[in-house]
């Protein structure tokens, strides 16, 4: 993972009272033909040089509004600016979505939750975040099982997070197909979710134009 500035220092605001009103926030660099990038919270670099697939640690910040921005790394210049409500105690993941190139990348914030399951389960949730895919059923199986009849999410559009799963620990597959379709178009192969674990998966656009490609990121343990 991506180290960072803490947001609590970028904004000159002290959070160790225990009054304060706090979020926590992470952020995901999930454009694939965007440039590094500074992440910035009511206009105060609290990211910096964010790569392609690059991720961060929750880090607190002030609930309520913030304007978040994306800018190339190192400069002043502003790819996009969006405004977002934090509520209090909530942790979120904020993604940057989309491409460059063909004006699509947006800011998209999921509301986290990082209660960790029992031991021996995984809790697990899985992101549309490939803009030039089109609506998505998801599989999960054991490692190289046959494709299943039912898709265990349907119809998934981009931009939106499932809800999460919570599953036995172990070897799982997952494979994203076009709705109704069987033609794979994302393949996991082998992934190990491990007991008390919490994981993020997010379906991202290839650099280049190249294949589709999956990021597991680990939320807890």
């Amino acid at each position: 993972m991506k180290n960072i500035l803490t947001l609590a220092l970028a904004l000159g605001i002290s959070l160790m009272s225990a009054s304060a009103q706090t979020s926590r926030v992470r952020v995901v660099h999930a454009s694939a033909d965007a440039p590094a990038v500074d992440i910035l919270v009511d206009g105060n670099v609290a990211f910096q040089a964010l790569k392609f697939r690059d991720y961060t640690n929750y880090t607190p910040v002030p609930s309520g509004m913030r304007m978040i921005s994306i800018n190339v790394a190192g400069t002043s210049t502003t790819a996009l600016r969006l405004p977002f409500t934090l509520a209090n105690g909530v942790d979120y993941t904020f993604y940057a979505f989309g491409k460059l190139g063909n004006f699509t990348l947006t800011i998209i914030g999921t509301g986290d939750d990082l209660e960790a399951p029992s031991a021996g389960m995984t809790k697990v949730r899985v992101v549309h975040g490939a803009s030039t895919a089109p609506a998505v059923d998801i599989f999960v199986t054991a490692p190289f099982a046959a494709l299943p009849n039912t898709p265990l999410l349907t119809n998934v559009p981009f931009s939106v997070a499932s809800h999460y799963l919570t599953v036995p620990a172990g070897d799982y597959q997952a494979r994203v197909t076009p709705t109704g379709a069987r033609a794979v178009a994302i393949d996991s192969r082998r992934i190990r979710l491990t007991g008390g674990a919490v994981r993020t998966i997010v379906a991202l656009d290839g650099p280049d134009g190249g294949p589709f490609e999956l990021l597991v990121l680990n939320d807890v343990n």
